[in-house]
């Protein structure tokens, strides 16, 4: 997958053309839609897509101009220490009676080697990420005898699964609205035409567009005015496989006596963080604004700049709060059609196609009072891969009212650095080569490459490395304890 930042893909005398070609194009499809209401709800949505193909081939959206990059000057980026207080239970009811958790859950579980929503992976305990998800809001609400509800902005991919899915949590206490993320149509590279030619046609022919289009299809859903009319006043949302992502009080409180319009969470970047996007202030026509910069909008020559951890500090976490009256002023001025495109290049049928998507954070600059909070790293705890799925599985996370944190008995608060192989990319896979989840409170850094599997109860510490070779297999027999180990070569244990 390549990403970069929107840039001129005609002349400037052809986009014109290009953009009516479009728009003919999208009217032909629209004759396809099966009744009168879809046809309408389609129209919209391509009106969305037509606002972000027009800034792609008119380049609108001009790249970031590097010496107009400043850091997050004093009172950008608030400390999360120093906002917290000691709220009585009756004002942390009052503030959670005005908020609505929203949880992207647009993704398949497919780098994982998973089908169906990402969200229906088992993650903890048994539990898979919606399911602590609805226990977690359950729980605050019966703790603070609140009515937080739960909504999760699905795709077309994502949708009829958890429809499905959904049914589990009829008993819950937690009341969970659902609507879905626009679909739009993939662009071919050469010909800037779309791939689809009827509403009904091949699922690949369309795509959903990044997260930044949460606040468009949360606005235009039903459930917003819902919602509004119920006296909801905010929204935190969040990715749904971040499993550190749940709702702080202190935020939410600072959101309300600040009257921020805009709250994204950042944390202190490491080496593993680099390609986050980072909080700035730019020069944008003679006035500072505070920026998103993500990597894709970074010049060829300055990535380098941009990956370093001692100019650019923190990153987004994707942890954001919104007031939802301000969503609905942003949306209908149309100001957020100015939001910054990222053009994302993919494969289909053996053509090169193009997806024009936004990052949600990407918003900030056009909310009031915008700020960044810096929380702590156990806000930020993503499941991205199967080396992830293995250190929120492993002794070094505690499950506490359907909530992960740090086990006490981990000697350091850092997380350690896993490099599962190949052999473990998928989940079933990965399932098949532990007996049970090694120990790993003392674990600084594990590599396992090739075929390896574990026995049970094996305990791993400081610095490990297995590679089993090409043709090679390596056994960790059960009860294993290694500490700052080469393990490589042929090992094998064989039943007699």
């Amino acid at each position: 997958m390549k990403r970069s930042p929107s840039h001129v893909v005609v002349p400037n005398q052809e986009a014109h053309e290009t953009e009516a070609a479009m728009k003919r194009k999208l009217e032909e499809v629209s004759e396809t839609c099966p009744n009168p209401e879809t046809k309408a709800d389609f129209l919209r949505q391509m009106n969305q897509f037509s606002d972000m193909f027009s800034m792609y081939v008119n380049q609108t959206s001009k790249p970031i101009e590097w010496e107009k990059i400043n850091r997050p000057p004093p009172g950008m980026i608030l400390r999360h220490k120093d906002i917290q207080k000691e709220l009585p239970p009756e004002q942390i009811q009052q503030l959670l009676n005005k908020l609505v958790v929203l949880k992207l859950n647009g993704g398949l579980g497919t780098s994982m080697g998973c089908t169906g929503p990402k969200s229906a992976i088992e993650v903890h305990s048994g539990f898979s990420f919606l399911d602590l998800t609805v226990r977690q809001i359950e729980h605050l609400n019966k703790q603070y005898n609140a009515n937080v509800p739960l909504v999760l902005m699905n795709s077309f991919n994502t949708d009829t699964e958890t429809d499905k899915i959904l049914h589990k949590y009829k008993n819950s206490q937690v009341k969970i609205l659902t609507f879905n993320q626009n679909r739009f149509p993939r662009i071919y590279k050469e010909t800037l035409q779309p791939a689809c030619t009827e509403y009904d046609g091949d699922l690949g022919e369309w795509y959903p567009p990044g997260h930044g289009d949460v606040y468009q299809a949360f606005y235009s859903s039903p459930i917003f005015k819902q919602l509004r009319a119920e006296g909801k006043e905010y929204v935190f949302f969040s990715n749904i496989d971040n499993l550190g992502a749940t709702v702080d009080a202190d935020i939410l409180n600072h959101m309300v006596e600040s009257e921020a319009e805009f709250i994204m969470e950042v944390t202190d970047k490491t080496r593993s963080d680099v390609k986050g996007g980072t909080l700035i202030e730019y020069e944008q026509n003679g006035v500072s604004v505070t920026k998103l910069l993500e990597i894709a909008q970074v010049p060829p020559n300055r990535v380098d700049e941009f990956k370093s951890i001692k100019k650019f500090k923190i990153f987004n976490t994707n942890n954001m709060w919104v007031k939802m009256s301000a969503i609905e002023d942003k949306v209908q001025s149309g100001v957020l059609n100015t939001m910054d495109i990222i053009v994302n290049l993919k494969e289909y049928n053996g053509r090169q196609v193009v997806q024009l998507e936004r990052a949600a954070g990407a918003a900030i600059e056009y909310f009031q009072g915008s700020i960044g909070v810096n929380v702590p790293r156990s806000r930020f705890l993503p499941v991205k891969s199967t080396s992830d799925l293995f250190v929120v599985q492993s002794d070094i996370y505690k499950l506490s009212s359907a909530s992960l944190s740090m086990n006490p008995k981990r000697p350091f608060n850092t997380i350690p650095l896993v490099k599962l192989g190949t052999s473990f990319k998928n989940v079933s896979s990965y399932q098949k080569r532990f007996s049970s989840i090694p120990s790993i409170l003392e674990l600084d850094h594990l590599t396992v490459s090739g075929d390896v599997t574990f026995g049970s109860n094996v305990t791993l510490a400081g610095t490990v490395i297995i590679v089993a070779n090409h043709g090679e297999r390596i056994d960790i027999p059960s009860g294993s304890i290694l500490e700052n180990k080469v393990v490589s070569g042929n090992l094998r244990i064989l039943d007699h």
